[in-house]
């Protein structure tokens, strides 16, 4: 299965404050806030939406192809990103503006507050679906990920156009949306992944009962943090998939990012969707254990012996094969 990742390329500048943010928020003053956090500890690292799915997918042996547009500056991250599995060859590179910026600061709470900077992830939406395809083969499925909200719509409605299954995530894009765009990138999706509070903001901005929203797609994936995914299908038992116990709780940072690469490379593999969701959750759980989105190492044996010890043995029969 060939799978196209659309979605953001940044750089993070992570920082880590001691305190907690509610300890610094006066109720009746927050419409005049005024702070600064004298943090501990800044990281810089590689990051974006799209760029973090297909590192994690790239990890897991899926060869994925990265849609989204870059800056000048992109040449080593490319480097980096080649050499761990990923096709860049679909990425854009402006000739004017760098590479986005996400500027976080996480408290001692694992609270985050983050700051966007597009850059050239603006002309994402210059890029043709079409001539990706073209240069890659037939794809099978495109992930429409937090991206500039034009080229989010446009990489939509070409795969509408042409045919091609897609998955709706419009994940921190979706503050900034109304309804009738929500119902754009949302109406004919394979699948279309959400977070509990994603997926009542969906069914608010829309007026769309979760009824409503689950007929609209093929199938409705919902993280639901430490307690795991549930997977809704109309018509259908829900799935239930819990997380591997946590070794520490380092970052939260790209935890989602992360199951979704492992979610994805799970349908390239052919597996079932509860063992898609399975690699998804244990890659996440890596991820959360390290500070930073693509800084961890996916040690096969030590991977496959936690995945054993939470879903047992038959599951971690279909799933090894892949990775060896």
């Amino acid at each position: 299965m060939r799978i196209a990742v659309s979605g953001s390329i940044a750089h993070d500048h992570l920082m880590t404050f001691p305190g907690r943010f509610a300890d610094q928020l006066v109720g009746d003053q927050l419409h005049t806030v005024s702070l600064s956090f004298l943090v501990d500890a800044l990281e810089v690292r590689r990051g974006g939406v799209g760029a973090n799915i297909c590192f994690g997918m790239g990890q897991l042996g899926a060869r994925p192809i990265l849609v989204g547009a870059a800056g000048a500056d992109f040449e080593e991250y490319r480097a980096w990103l080649d050499r761990h599995g990923v096709d860049t060859s679909a990425v854009r590179i402006s000739e004017v503006l760098h590479t986005a910026r996400f500027v976080c600061t996480t408290d001692a709470d694992h609270n985050q507050i983050g700051s966007f900077y597009t850059g050239a992830m603006s002309e994402a939406r210059l890029i043709e679906l079409a001539a990706v395809a073209a240069r890659v083969g037939d794809l099978d499925l495109v992930h429409i990920g937090a991206d500039d909200p034009e080229a989010m719509l446009r990489h939509t409605e070409e795969c509408r156009t042409r045919g091609i299954p897609f998955a709706a995530d419009y994940s921190q894009q979706l503050a900034r949306m109304d309804g009738e765009n929500i119902k754009t990138l949302t109406e004919g999706a394979a699948y279309l992944f959400n977070n509990e509070y994603e997926k009542a903001l969906i069914e608010t901005k829309t007026g769309w009962s979760a009824e409503e929203v689950l007929s609209k797609v093929g199938t409705q994936v919902t993280t639901l943090g430490a307690r795991g995914v549930r997977i809704d299908r109309a018509g259908e038992e829900t799935i239930f998939v819990g997380c591997p116990e946590e070794e520490s709780r380092t970052d939260p940072t790209g935890v989602g990012d992360a199951f979704r690469a492992g979610f994805l490379a799970g349908l390239a593999w052919g597996a079932s969707l509860e063992r898609a969701a399975q690699v998804g959750c244990m890659l996440a759980t890596l991820v959360i254990e390290t500070v930073g989105t693509q800084e961890y190492t996916l040690r096969r044996g030590a991977f496959m012996d936690r995945f054993t010890k939470t879903y047992g043995e038959d599951a971690a029969a279909e799933v090894r094969e892949h990775l060896l």
